[in-house]
């Protein structure tokens, strides 16, 4: 039955605006929030957008494609650019204000995120922490930033130089502490305020002291996230970002140790332990599905979410950029050259949608949900 939906639904592109009969059964993956079929057209505005307001970087990460070559030219976006860009989403309700760089590198954010909260929109930014001067945390709290991530992918100096390419996770305690206490002697409600963990077979022993961590810096929630790598290019894939040091699969019970005990000191601290994409943590890391159970299919973005690079780049979501040296590929439009309302439908994004629901989607595609989980 789903290989018959499957070719109904890929279609020509011309035929793009016909639906299936009523009595056809249609399961939740090829459904919209708003019960439409999902097919080359989508009739959403998107809500939910991504804007890098810089590709600039401070660090040299290892699991970061960005230490070991350029996506795209070196660009930090200017308020009256990221103005243009952002005018372009009328429905926005919530933005991230993130991608491949480091938004603290753009001066101008505090502006950027006054601005979105002047349309009432939820901001949110993930930061590697290591720039949170006394300046910085002022500037974020008063600017009415709704969310703080903070990326630490180890708990111990050494650890976290070793995959983040600079001994600083001293700096980076001091200012997450830092932006903890400004918040509280300002008596704002926001940004709330987390860790997030990338974890590999590097520094999986690690994350019961970085819940330890937290607790101490006065941080009350600790997310677990799956690495990325190039799964369909072996030869290609570099630093850590490799799949012998990935943890979605193997040594299933050494997770499952790891896990409990951060699900029993979260509760003893009072944090919350959670894994990205509101998973629960031990369901985050189970086996890779098989290829053939195809469970791209389930995934949503490219029909209700827009990723936009520092060059005004459109990608069909911010996982992408990571999963595949086909860079080019990625790329569905420019909003410096079109505008947002006639890339949306247009044959770039509609291939893209017929690609994701057939057994042979983007090579980024083809590995969410088989080597890490969407």
């Amino acid at each position: 039955m789903a290989d018959t939906i499957l070719l109904k639904i890929s279609s020509p592109l011309i035929d793009s605006e016909r639906t299936l009969p009523e009595q056809t059964f249609l399961p939740d993956a090829y459904r919209l929030p708003d019960g439409a079929v999902k097919g080359p057209i989508s009739p959403i505005n998107p809500q939910v957008i991504f804007i890098e307001v810089t590709n600039r970087c401070n660090l040299l990460c290892e699991t970061c494609p960005r230490t070991f070559f350029n996506r795209e030219p070196l660009k930090t976006l200017t308020y009256d650019e990221f103005v243009q860009i952002a005018e372009q989403f009328p429905n926005m309700r919530r933005i991230s204000l993130h991608g491949i760089g480091e938004p603290l590198l753009n001066k101008q954010l505090p502006q950027i995120i006054k601005h979105l909260k002047g349309r009432d929109v939820e901001v949110i930014i993930n930061s590697n922490g290591t720039l949170l001067t006394p300046t910085w945390q002022k500037a974020l709290v008063e600017s009415g930033l709704d969310e703080f991530r903070c990326s630490i992918d180890g708990a111990r100096p050494e650890t976290y130089a070793r995959i983040r390419g600079a001994d600083l996770l001293h700096k980076l305690k001091a200012g997450l502490e830092g932006l903890v206490k400004t918040k509280a002697r300002l008596q704002a409600q926001t940004p709330r305020i987390s860790i997030w963990c990338v974890s590999t077979k590097e520094n999986l022993a690690e994350l019961p002291e970085l819940v330890r961590l937290a607790a101490r810096l006065g941080v009350s929630e600790v997310y677990l996230q799956r690495m990325t790598y190039f799964a369909q290019e072996p030869q290609e894939q570099y630093g850590m970002a490799r799949q012998d040091l990935a943890i979605f699969g193997p040594d299933h019970d050494y997770q499952e140790e790891v896990i409990a005990e951060c699900e029993a000191l979260s509760t003893e601290l009072g944090l919350d332990f959670r894994a990205a994409g509101a998973r629960e943590p031990r369901h985050s890391l189970e086996a890779a599905r098989p290829a053939d159970f195809m469970p791209w299919r389930e995934c949503m973005r490219p029909w209700t979410t827009a990723y936009v690079t520092a060059n005004g780049n459109c990608l069909p979501c911010c996982i992408s950029p990571f999963a595949t040296k086909n860079y080019d590929s990625l790329i569905l439009g420019n909003l410096l050259e079109r505008s947002f309302a006639d890339l949306w439908n247009d044959h770039l994004y509609q291939t893209f949608r017929t690609a994701l629901l057939s057994p042979h989607p983007h090579q980024a595609c083809a590995s969410c949900g088989v080597y890490w989980s969407l």
